[in-house]
């Protein structure tokens, strides 16, 4: 059985209805085995030697009516080694558990607060926990956004003492995601020397593909914003004289569908979006031969 040394926030967002886990770890694919969150339940991360079933059952036994603290001490009770584990554990109304066994290698330990645990072991000082805790109660904005805020600050604080391998970012909302889905992010650097570097990186692409404008600010497409728009349309290969058909395919094809309603208004991440694409000019490849998937 591997132990990661590693460092995590489970946290929830009652007001956006959001509910995530950010971990780091010297250790491959932290987020395929750490990391769980369910939209309308809760969130578990769980690290040292890991045990999924902490998440897995957790989340279930919460989904059943039970408190995070009452779903950790369940689990804790069926585990044979709780003492070489590491939980944090937030539930639907935002209480939160979290344990520490005495088996963690030092420096190891938790805080707690309100919607949220922090957690890690084998670092290299207790700052790195202190630094989860206080940037994220300090940060504002999206669950994402508060929870990397979080990571890239406990790393600043000196992180797990073996350095930097894997991270990864989970947020669950009920219909917050790609076509109405409860995962409404979920982004994992497996293997990277700089991976919360990776992380942001990717955070920011997400949030360019899936994220959402207020619909007041969005632009009305007409006058010279409409001739603009169908020359850089054109000028990319999209010229059937229909503005929404052109629009719509063009987004379809950067992956931009969700943040496009026919040609009335347009998006200005949207507007940005094509007038870069169409500074750098047209590609090589036919884009009405491309298939969206």
């Amino acid at each position: 059985m591997a132990r990661s040394s590693t460092y995590s926030i489970v946290a929830c967002d009652l007001e956006r209805r959001e509910w995530g886990v950010a971990v780091q770890s010297r250790f491959l694919a932290i987020g395929a085995l750490a990391a769980f969150a369910e939209a309308e339940v809760g969130a578990v991360a769980t690290q040292s030697f890991m045990n999924t079933d902490y998440g897995h059952t957790g989340l279930r036994l919460i989904r059943e009516g039970l408190s995070a603290r009452d779903a950790l001490d369940r689990v804790l009770a069926s585990d044979p080694e709780p003492e070489r584990r590491q939980v944090g554990v937030v539930d639907r109304d935002g209480t939160v558990a979290s344990h520490t066994g005495a088996a963690c290698m030092d420096w190891a330990g938790h805080r707690t607060g309100k919607g949220f645990a922090a957690q890690g072991n084998m670092l290299v000082s207790a700052d790195t926990v202190d630094a989860l805790a206080d940037t994220f109660v300090a940060a504002e904005g999206p669950l994402a956004r508060r929870l990397l805020a979080a990571l890239l600050a406990a790393q600043a604080a000196g992180g797990d003492r073996r350095g930097q391998q894997s991270a990864a970012l989970i947020v669950a909302r009920r219909g917050g995601g790609y076509g109405g889905a409860d995962v409404a992010v979920d982004l994992r650097v497996d293997d990277a020397r700089e991976p919360l570097h990776e992380l942001e990186r990717l955070l920011g692409l997400h949030e360019l593909y899936f994220g959402a404008t207020a619909p007041e600010r969005w632009l009305p497409v007409a006058g010279e914003l409409e001739a603009e728009v169908r020359a850089a349309l054109a000028g990319l290969g999209y010229a059937t004289g229909d503005l929404a058909a052109d629009l719509e395919t063009w987004a379809g094809i950067e992956n931009l569908e969700e943040r496009v309603e026919g040609a009335a208004r347009i998006d200005p991440v949207v507007l940005d979006e094509l007038r870069r694409l169409a500074a750098a000019g047209p590609t090589t490849r036919n884009p009405q031969e491309e298939r969206h998937g």
